[in-house]
């Protein structure tokens, strides 16, 4: 290909957090949690924990021993990515147990998972063109439920979770998991994400990457109809 020229997909993965589904607080959450000072948590600091939560790569300061393992290690792992978790609520001050897994517990409500704006209306358009459509995520818990809340679950033709496939983006080995069962070759493929250390990985197999950002959905109403169309998918409405 030359400069700036960009293969038609017939394939597309998507990552799930950030991308597809945001992790979105409410209010409530924390009305009956204190800090270690016996403080309640104020809006900001509200959403610091759960920036904190959501970020796709990195390590959480103050996290360190066997946490730091866990932490490395919670994509693979549910028990892992608990302990990893409730480590990283220590740090923000939110060390009783009963309160801080009641927070983490959030993460695997599906409830707590919120779409993005457009993120039914690519993943029915895609299936109706018959795009084959994969979801590659680091995650330690069965995201198929949250997309199965919003009626989409069926649309989805491959699933690459790193807790049952044994690896974590940018591991080529969990792109692979995807692209084998829908059977089209790596160059013709357009990976969609929002990190482009995790999930850019798949340029190592040969995919093509669309980035993504995780901001409100108001802020990004299209992005992801714009990055398929923008790698030559007709998706007729």
């Amino acid at each position: 290909m030359t400069p700036g020229e960009t293969n038609t997909a017939r394939a597309v993965l998507f990552d799930f957090s950030g991308t597809l589904f945001r992790f979105e607080a409410r209010d409530d959450w924390f009305v009956d949690l204190l800090d270690d000072a016996g403080e309640s948590f104020t809006p900001e600091r509200q959403a610091d924990i759960i920036r904190r939560m959501v970020a796709p790569v990195g390590l959480p300061e103050g996290v360190e021993g066997d946490d730091r393992t866990a932490w490395e290690r919670r994509d693979l792992d549910p028990e892992l990515h608990r302990v990893g978790y409730l480590a990283l609520l220590r740090t923000v001050g939110l060390s009783n147990a009963g309160h801080a897994n009641a927070l983490y517990d959030r993460v695997l409500d599906p409830d707590s998972w919120v779409p993005f704006a457009d993120t039914v209306e690519v993943l029915t358009r895609l299936a109706g063109a018959g795009i084959p459509i994969g979801i590659v995520s680091n995650i330690a818990f069965d995201l198929r439920k949250v997309l199965a809340l919003h009626g989409i679950d069926h649309l989805v033709d491959a699933y690459a979770l790193s807790y049952e496939v044994g690896a974590i983006k940018p591991d080529p080995r969990i792109f692979r998991a995807a692209l084998d069962p829908i059977g089209v070759p790596a160059g013709d493929v357009l990976m969609v994400g929002d990190s482009d250390k995790a999930d850019g990985g798949a340029r190592t197999l040969g995919c093509s990457f669309a980035l993504v950002h995780d901001v409100p959905s108001a802020d990004r109403p299209t992005a992801l109809l714009d990055a398929v169309t923008a790698h030559g998918i007709e998706l007729r409405a």
